[in-house]
C-alpha cells in the first residue's frame, strides 16, 4: 500500500509527451486565463506558463487564492516574464467578468472554486453558486468568446460511494457531499456544452493533490500543510477516524503537467473527457503522518516529535482513493514526475525554509 515509502524512482521512465508540449509552447505562444489564479494551483499554472513564454491572464476574487502567492510567482519568474501576465480581480458568479476574462483567449484553465467536503456540507448554497453558477458562467463565456478548450478542475469526490479500487473514470457511485455534488454537475454541464454547442472541454478529476504555496492555514486547509504547520509548531495532529483512511496524493506538478497536455491534445479522442490525475498508489493517514515526521526530522532535527491524536471519522469523507491513471496516460501521454515521497521532500523543504516559518500575510502589493 505504502508505494511512497520506497525508494526514489523516476516515474514512467522515456515518456516524452509534456516535454514535447512544453516545447511546443516555447515556439508558438498562445493566450491562456486561469482562473483562481492566486490559489494553490492556479498559482503553479501561472508559473510554469509564463517560464514558457505566454501571454496568461488571471482571474481570482481572493475568496481563497492569496496575493502573496502572486507576489511569489513573480519573484520566481521575474520582471521580464511577469510583463506577460493581467490580472483581473472579479468573482466567477458574475457574468459579465468572465465574459471580459475570456475576450481573446485560446485555451481556459478553470480552477476557481470552493474546494472542501466539509465547508460545502456547512453552506451548500455558497458551494452551489461558485461551484455550479460559476462553473456555468465560465462555459457561457467560453463559448461565446470561442475558446480554443476549456480544461476545468473537476474531482475525485465524483466517484462517492462506488467501492472498487483503483478508481476507473467510467465507474462513479452516489455523491457524499455537496462538493462531490457540484464537480459532478460540472462534467455533466461540459458534456452539454461538448454536444450541443461545440465547445471543447476536458475535465481532471484531481486526487489529493499538493505541493508549495497551499495554504496551511483555516478551518478547511488540506491535510499536508495543515499537517506540517502543526509539526513545525511541535504539536499534536489530528486524524480523523483509525487512520487506516488512505488517498492518491498528487504532487501539484503532476497536476500543471495534466492540465498542460490537456489543453494541447490534438487527438480526436482526447477530447470531452475526464481524466484521473494521481499516481495510481494509495497511502494511509497513519503512514503519511509516519513519513512526514521522518522527513521534518531530517530537516530540523531540532524538532520534538509527537503522536497523533485520533478522533471521530468526518462526515462526507470517502474511506480509501485511488486512482486508475491508464485512460490519461494513454490519451494525453500524462506521465508523473513525482510519487509522495518525491512532492513530500519538496513541500516540506519549501515550507520549513526560514522565510516561511512566520504565518503568512498578504504582502501590499500591485498584482
Amino acid at each position: 500500500m505504502a508505494a511512497e515509502l520506497k525508494p526514489d524512482v523516476k516515474l514512467h521512465p522515456g515518456a516524452h509527451a509534456y516535454g514535447r508540449a512544453c516545447a511546443q509552447l516555447a515556439d508558438r505562444p498562445r493566450r491562456w486565463l486561469v482562473t483562481g489564479v492566486a490559489g494553490f494551483i492556479g498559482s503553479h499554472l501561472l508559473e510554469t506558463l509564463l517560464s514558457l513564454g505566454q501571454q496568461v491572464r488571471g482571474l481570482d476574487n481572493f475568496m481563497t487564492g492569496h496575493r502573496h502567492n502572486l507576489e511569489q510567482v513573480r519573484a520566481s519568474v521575474g520582471e521580464n516574464a511577469w510583463k506577460r501576465f493581467v490580472f483581473l480581480e472579479g468573482d466567477i458568479r458574475d457574468g459579465d467578468t468572465c465574459a471580459a476574462a475570456c475576450t481573446g483567449i485560446d485555451f481556459v484553465l478553470h480552477q476557481a472554486a470552493l474546494g472542501s467536503v466539509s465547508r460545502s456540507l456547512e453552506d451548500p448554497l455558497l458551494c452551489h453558486a461558485v461551484n455550479v453558477s460559476g462553473f456555468l458562467n465560465m462555459l457561457a463565456a467560453s463559448r461565446a468568446a470561442q475558446v480554443q478548450r476549456f480544461v476545468y478542475a473537476a474531482s475525485s469526490a465524483t466517484y462517492g460511494d462506488h467501492p472498487a479500487l483503483p478508481k476507473v473514470e467510467a465507474q462513479i457511485g452516489a455523491p457524499l457531499s455537496p462538493y462531490a455534488l457540484s464537480k459532478y454537475v460540472n462534467e455533466l454541464y461540459a458534456q452539454i456544452y461538448a454536444r450541443c454547442y461545440g465547445v471543447e472541454t476536458v475535465g481532471l478529476r484531481y486526487f489529493n493533490v499538493f505541493g508549495p504555496r497551499q495554504d496551511p492555514l483555516g478551518a478547511y486547509a488540506a491535510v499536508i500543510p495543515r499537517w506540517i504547520s502543526a509539526m513545525l509548531a511541535e504539536q499534536s495532529v489530528h486524524i480523523y477516524g483509525d487512520g487506516a483512511t488512505s488517498r492518491d496524493f498528487c504532487f501539484v506538478d503532476n497536476a500543471v503537467q495534466a492540465n498542460i497536455l490537456a489543453a494541447l491534445s490534438t487527438d480526436p479522442a482526447a477530447i470531452n473527457q475526464v481524466y484521473n490525475v494521481a499516481v495510481n498508489a494509495r497511502t494511509s493517514l497513519t503512514e503519511l503522518h509516519t513519513s512526514m515526521q521522518a522527513m521534518l526530522r531530517l530537516s530540523c532535527p531540532e524538532l520534538l516529535p509527537q503522536a497523533p491524536q485520533y478522533g471521530d471519522f468526518r462526515d462526507g469523507d470517502v474511506r480509501h482513493s485511488q486512482a486508475d491513471i491508464a485512460k490519461a496516460a494513454r490519451l494525453l501521454g500524462y506521465a508523473p514526475t513525482h510519487d509522495l515521497r518525491q512532492g513530500l521532500r519538496k513541500t516540506i523543504a519549501w515550507y520549513a525554509a526560514p522565510e516561511r516559518l512566520e504565518p503568512l500575510t498578504d504582502p501590499l502589493s500591485q498584482a
